[in-house]
């Protein structure tokens, strides 16, 4: 299989340098690196979006989970669905006028000026938050990079994480946000089209649905949607509280202050929602066939069972477009993150607090040498890395939820927050969910849910005894809330 899958890698590889090249002229400044001038059209936003969301968790996080506890897993995916549509419909177009309006192009930045932060910390804190998570979260796409590799291609786990970061590493270098959407644009295409074409052969391959429900229960894998454990409505809430983490998610967030108008944004909303409730399905049907197809895989390698499939059902070509899928999935998401973690460093940090005159031409090479920085970084963390890529997932999408959902929610929806409020929910929810989970608490409870309830408790709290008092800011406010433009 190596000489047709090595071919496919390569050509798709040339891609998608090609593309970083091709865009490499078109970002002359700032926010064209990291906002694509805010003129993406429908298709793009959504997918990029999407597929820059929901990364190497979702064809092997994912199905390996569903492999391992059955049917109980799939409230992850209910939650992760609810929280897609919640985000689109009520977030998307009130953070897309608001970011316009206040000239924003970062999440930090937003902050500060949406709450009108005199001292600067709002700002700053969170583009710590966003540098520490983010690296995390890169760190899970590195990994997912190098199981992928090292199953494909035997190679050695540590020479397959190198490889795979610098791919993604030189076209978001190279073209930034524009690079980075429109291969996410392509990649999400060939994450669904795989998701929807492998379980259609593997039912063919296994014999029919009735073989897969027999060995399921051979197997004795659970499928009752209640998990099996001491109190099943607590252990719902937490898997379904993953939908919590939308609301913070910095490079998601990110496709919807990028758009063109509103109006592409209503489009976007309904290709996002098809896309996620397509790929979520897959992805649990994927599992479950996973379970009728392979012995006793655990220890981590559960999580290939997409990749096992492949190798199994389809011939070396095919089989190599499809696993370049899997790629693309990892990589729609890494390439993100560091464009995001890079807008943190030069927009929040370097701009704003070093060399405030800077040069656009400056900027940009400030930005592109962080993209090489934080890779760096979570290259190293991925070579010693010994969980699982749901697992990392998990703690760095709970890490953005419990830090920034509130503030989004608070900062679009609410007049009486300021900035004391939001530092104080901001710093309260994640310190709560560090400390939770470095309790060993989150076996009971996805930490996510104390961390957001935190944050929201800090806010109102402060808000009772501190609210806003800043006539321009509450005037900003009504206007954006009342304006027929903003389709709010």
């Amino acid at each position: 299989m190596d000489t047709a899958t090595l071919s496919t890698f390569a050509i798709y590889f040339v891609l998608l340098l090609g593309i970083g090249f091709y865009f490499c002229k078109r970002s002359t400044t700032i926010e064209d690196y990291l906002l694509g001038g805010r003129g993406m059209g429908a298709w793009v936003t959504a997918i990029s979006a999407q597929a820059s969301d929901m990364s190497g968790w979702l064809l092997m996080g994912l199905p390996g989970a569903i492999y391992l506890d059955g049917l109980p897993g799939m409230w992850i995916a209910v939650g992760l669905f609810i929280g897609t549509c919640l985000n689109w419909m009520f977030v998307s177009s009130r953070l897309r006028v608001y970011t316009e309006q206040t000239k924003s192009i970062t999440l930090p930045t937003f902050f500060e000026i949406r709450f009108n932060d005199p001292t600067g910390l709002l700002r700053t804190v969170s583009a710590i938050i966003i540098l520490i998570f983010f690296t995390i979260y890169a760190t899970s796409g590195l990994v997912a990079t190098g199981k992928l590799f090292e199953s494909i291609f035997e190679i050695k786990y540590t020479t397959a994480v190198i490889t795979g970061g610098t791919v993604v590493v030189m076209y978001t270098f190279l073209g930034g946000f524009l690079a980075v959407c429109w291969t996410d644009l392509f990649q999400g295409i060939l994450m669904v089209l795989a998701i929807i074409a492998v379980p259609l052969f593997a039912i063919s391959y296994i014999g029919g649905t009735e073989q897969v429900s027999e060995a399921i229960k051979a197997k004795e894998i659970s499928m009752s949607l209640v998990p099996e454990g001491k109190n099943p409505t607590i252990m719902i809430m937490s898997m379904m509280a993953w939908g919590l983490g939308y609301f913070g998610q910095p490079h998601i967030l990110a496709r919807f202050m990028s758009v063109k108008s509103l109006a592409k944004l209503k489009e976007s909303s309904i290709i996002a929602i098809v896309w996620v409730f397509i790929s979520l399905v897959g992805a649990v049907i994927i599992g479950l066939l996973a379970i009728a197809m392979f012995e006793d895989l655990t220890g981590g390698t559960e999580e290939k069972v997409f990749i096992f499939m492949i190798k199994v059902l389809f011939n070396p070509w095919l089989g190599g477009i499809l696993l370049a899928a899997i790629l693309s999935a990892i990589m729609s998401t890494i390439d993100s993150q560091l464009l995001v973690s890079s807008s943190a460093l030069t927009e929040d940090f370097y701009l704003k607090a070093i060399r405030k005159n800077a040069s656009q031409r400056e900027v940009l090479i400030v930005g592109r040498a962080c993209v090489i920085l934080i890779s760096l970084i979570a290259m190293l963390l991925a070579l010693n890395s010994k969980d699982t890529i749901l697992g990392i997932v998990a703690y760095a999408w709970g890490g953005f939820g419990a830090a920034f959902g509130p503030l989004v929610l608070f900062s679009l929806f609410s007049k009486r927050t300021t900035w004391m409020a939001a530092l104080g929910g901001m710093v309260v929810g994640t310190v709560v969910l560090i400390v939770w989970k470095q309790m060993g608490l989150g076996t009971y409870m996805y930490e996510i849910v104390p961390g957001f309830a935190a944050n929201c408790v800090t806010i109102i709290t402060i808000n009772v005894f501190c609210p806003q008092k800043n006539i321009e800011i509450i005037r900003q406010f009504e206007n954006i809330n009342t304006d027929k433009n903003a389709d709010i």
